[in-house]
């Protein structure tokens, strides 16, 4: 299972605001057919899932700001793909956890 840290940011919008495009973006998450967990924090989006079913969904929220009308889109992807063992978001905060 795969974490992936997402940022898409649309540029050209007029405006320092993007809050109403992110509403959009994440609209796209919450409805997702996908198996995934995430998380939105104040700078990105953190999904757990399937590396391919979290891909697929991100190419679909990347492409929501141009349907908003954003004349540029950026999008960061950060994956932690672990194979050695199971991970989760809560199971890496866990573990930091135990170390404080």
């Amino acid at each position: 299972m795969a974490i992936v840290e997402v940022t898409i940011t649309p540029l050209g919008t007029g405006t320092p605001s993007v809050s109403h495009y992110v509403a959009e973006v994440h609209k796209v998450l919450e409805q997702a057919p996908e198996a995934l967990k995430y998380q939105l924090t104040p700078m990105s989006t953190i999904i757990e899932g399937e590396l391919q079913d979290i891909l697929s969904v991100i190419q679909r929220m990347h492409e929501v700001p141009f349907e908003k009308g954003a004349l540029r889109v950026s999008t960061s992807i950060k994956i932690d793909d672990r194979r050695d063992k199971k991970a989760s978001m809560e199971q890496k905060l866990k573990s930091v956890q135990e170390k404080l």
